[in-house]
């Protein structure tokens, strides 16, 4: 018989029941929130309470979202920043975590390298752009290189923080069974800080569409930043407004997707163990 054959008691589907109305009635209410706040910007709109060429409003970019999905502009703007922001993203978690794997298995090069990667953290990667579209050129490999750089020193940061915060006496306790440091990194220090790894995905999402949107204000003829800046340019807010919901739907869709995968591994691992 397993764990989930056995029978609740009333006690615990009592506190099921309640968990699950707190969570019903959190999304309830983040939903009326964001409805609330909508409807009253239209309501304002059409009242004459703001100026909607200078503000917009839910259905005039609607209307501008409709059409790009018409003319199929929405479809070849998106895809474009989605494959920017994706291999930004992959690039700098992947190289992020290999180099702090390089920096925990070598404390003397963590200990020659940490100001460096704290000076550079502290640096607005943003001022490099200039530099990598002079380096690079003006295309997409450069708005790649200025996402993955936003993110890959953050990546780095956490994940050998997290490291290096290992249980001590769990790595001696493996050290005195005869385990070089690979096998400490592989069946110690790697599981201990899945957390921190997931975690650390979560934020290299952000500084991820940070990179490539600010890339494409730079330097892009296609993509969600460059409608942004075309709108702003032509004055056609309805376009920028249009533009930055379709962003943020997908940013927060991407997070959630990566929310999801952390908790199915974590359930996973917790089962297993």
């Amino acid at each position: 018989m397993s764990i989930s054959d056995l029978p609740v008691s009333a006690e615990r589907a009592a506190w099921l029941r309640a968990r699950r109305r707190d969570r019903i009635l959190i999304r309830c209410t983040r939903a009326g929130l964001l409805a609330g706040f909508l409807l009253l910007w239209e309501i304002a709109a059409r009242a004459g309470w703001i100026d909607p060429f200078i503000t917009s409003c839910p259905s005039r970019f609607a209307e501008s979202i409709a059409g790009l999905a018409t003319r199929g502009e929405l479809w070849e703007h998106l895809s474009v920043t989605c494959f920017e922001v994706i291999c930004g993203f992959v690039g700098g978690t992947v190289l992020g975590t290999l180099i702090a794997v390089a920096l925990w298995c070598s404390p003397f090069l963590c200990r020659v390298l940490e100001p460096y990667l704290i000076v550079l953290n502290a640096l607005p990667k943003i001022a490099l752009g200039p530099i990598f579209i002079v380096w690079l050129g003006a295309g997409a490999l450069s708005i790649i290189v200025i996402a993955l750089s936003i993110s890959l020193v953050v990546s780095i940061l956490e994940v050998l923080g997290g490291f290096l915060s290992t249980d001590p006496d769990m790595i001696r306790l493996v050290e005195s069974f005869g385990a070089g440091r690979l096998q400490i990194l592989q069946k110690v220090v790697f599981p201990a800080n899945l957390p921190v790894i997931l975690s650390s995905l979560k934020v290299n999402v952000g500084m991820s569409w940070v990179g490539v949107i600010v890339g494409e204000f730079l330097i892009s003829k296609a993509g969600l930043g460059y409608l942004v800046v075309y709108g702003s340019q032509v004055f056609q807010l309805d376009l920028v407004m249009a533009s930055v919901v379709i962003l943020s739907a997908v940013a927060a869709l991407m997070y959630f997707c990566i929310q999801w995968v952390e908790q199915q591994l974590l359930r996973r691992r917790g089962a297993n163990s």
